[in-house]
């Protein structure tokens, strides 16, 4: 595993595109409403439909108060370094420290040559690259007193520098050849590939050359950020294709990388304002909790290790239950789902941490049985495969949930470290707390409900009038659930303030763990083939 500890930044990847620049605008802006960290954009001056990527720039820095802005990445040919290094540091100073400089050799040489640019072999590319390098950040040191650099493409004698950024602007190479990835691990401050042109299978290899460069220059390979341009669909997909599914594959996905592949951040392709709320609502907290709960998970238990030397750890995202208080009889279905549909509902296996019961189990009514022979087709079989998938994006939400209660309420982590370890899992400037992260939880239940009430629910109603009254009972355990995630709020008071707080907290956590996971098998027992045979609307 290559964790390098990075903290997570997410972005969005602009195509200037010349003939909508509102539309350019409000995308832009779009991302810092959104909280995204960086707006990036591509650059290709050779191109006559785009805007010219450095006046872009500028102008969304003006219209911007919090987000970073990046080209990704600067053709480097048609870019001089001199004259670029007092562009870059200008609009640092102007926009209060929010640029990073994504730096590229240069491609399209045809385009480039048409312009009066040169046409550099790709080895004169990679020299001309570190050459400029060189010539940026002797400029942006402002405690010397000139700079000279005599390369073979690029050449300053004496050049006074200045003026100096307002940050240290981190240099990010987009590179993928050995050449170019160990001047990376020399001497780049980030590595910004795309993975159409570096798939996640092909990573692990590009950053042990990035990382062997590193620490033969005497750098420590965790000095460079990585960054990749990501592109995908939210879709019906499964996880089989790179971020080709609903949000909850696309979080795995991307967790996955940034602990096993160490990459730092990602930034989303494709001018879609939809995908872009999407990306940053559903995929963006997700991805942050789920690396920042493994971290813990991993210090934790290495922590235990030193400790005792038999440590073991627990799982990265589980539902299982500690402290059994409990439990309760289940049934299955008459007959179960029939062998063709090919999905498997989630079994309840009975088990409960509270004492109390929100409702009585036994009186659950259940559909009839479905007709054993009937075939479904790929697409009947994902929209039954969905709900699963859903229903398991939020019992992984509650386990990491009950993670963090259950640690605050054993001493293990304080409230104020469990604040600052929420901090970083979510949108930034919303400022959550384990006690916002709580509620941002239920506010995801609830909505999940409120679709089923007011769209799912009515439409299996009408199509199949023998659902009703299994339709009638989950109505009514969604209004008991909103009661649980009410206690929850209330507690949310006394885990602030109370000293009995996080006990508060604990038990209003074990009901809901113990409603929600009871509700969701029964709804997935009674509704998978349904929807299967007739769709959500």
């Amino acid at each position: 595993m290559t964790d390098y500890g990075h903290d997570l930044r997410f972005g969005f990847f602009l195509t200037p595109t010349a003939a909508e620049p509102e539309r350019v605008l409000a995308l832009a802006t779009l991302s810092e409403q959104l909280g995204l960290d960086y707006v990036t954009v591509q650059d290709h001056p050779y191109q006559s439909q785009f805007l010219d990527t450095w006046t872009l720039l500028t102008w969304l820095a003006a219209r911007t108060d919090r987000v970073s802005l990046v080209p990704n990445v600067l053709n480097l040919p048609l870019r001089p370094p001199a004259v670029l290094a007092r562009s870059v540091a200008t609009l640092d100073v102007l926009s209060g420290g929010r640029v990073e400089l994504g730096l590229g050799t240069g491609a399209f040489w045809d385009g480039i040559a048409a312009m009066g640019g040169p046409r550099l072999a790709p080895g004169e590319a990679v020299t001309a690259l570190e050459e400029a390098i060189a010539v940026l950040r002797g400029l942006w040191d402002t405690s010397t007193r000139s700079v000279t650099v005599d390369g073979t493409h690029h050449r300053v004698v004496g050049a006074r520098p200045g003026p100096a950024p307002a940050h240290d602007v981190g240099v990010w190479v987009g590179g993928y050849k050995p050449r170019m990835l160990r001047l990376v691990g020399r001497l780049a401050d980030g590595w910004l590939p795309s993975s159409p042109y570096a798939p996640p299978e092909q990573l692990a290899t590009m950053n042990e050359r990035i990382d062997e460069a590193a620490v033969a220059a005497g750098r420590d390979p965790a000095d460079v950020r990585r960054l990749y341009n990501i592109g995908g669909t939210f879709g019906r997909g499964t996880g089989g294709d790179f971020l080709q599914g609903p949000p909850e594959v696309w979080v795995e996905q991307l967790a996955e990388l940034a602990l096993a592949d160490g990459m730092s951040g990602f930034v989303a392709m494709g001018d879609d304002p939809d995908h872009l709320r999407r990306f940053a609502a559903e995929v963006v907290p997700a991805v942050r909790e789920l690396v920042d709960a493994e971290r813990r998970r991993t210090r934790t238990a290495d922590a235990t290790d030193d400790a005792t030397d038999d440590g073991g750890s627990r799982p990265l995202a589980t539902t299982t239950r500690p402290e059994v208080r409990g439990t309760v009889p289940t049934t299955e279905a008459p007959g179960g789902p029939p062998p063709g549909l090919g999905v498997t509902p989630t079994a309840d296996d009975g088990t409960r941490l509270s004492t109390e019961r929100v409702w009585d189990e036994a009186d659950r009514p259940s559909a009839s049985p479905p007709d054993p022979d009937r075939t479904y087709t790929a697409h009947e079989r994902a929209a039954g495969q969905h709900l699963v998938d859903v229903h398991d994006h939020l019992r992984t939400e509650l386990a990491r949930l009950r993670d963090l209660v259950e640690q605050v309420a054993s001493g293990a982590v304080d409230p104020g470290a469990a604040r600052s370890h929420v901090a970083t899992m979510t949108i930034r400037q919303n400022r959550w707390t384990v006690g916002a992260y709580c509620v941002q939880y239920c506010r995801v239940v609830t909505g999940h409900h409120t679709l089923e009430d007011e769209s799912v629910f009515p439409h299996l109603r009408g199509a199949d009038p023998a659902l009703a009254p299994v339709i009638d009972r989950l109505e009514v355990e969604h209004h008991a659930i909103h009661d649980v995630l009410e206690r929850v709020d209330r507690a949310l008071v006394a885990f602030v303030g109370d000293p009995d707080g996080p006990q508060t907290l604990q038990q209003a956590v074990d009901l809901l763990t113990d409603a929600l996971l009871s509700h969701l098998a029964y709804e997935e027992r009674e509704l998978v083939e349904p929807l299967a045979r007739l769709g959500f609307y």
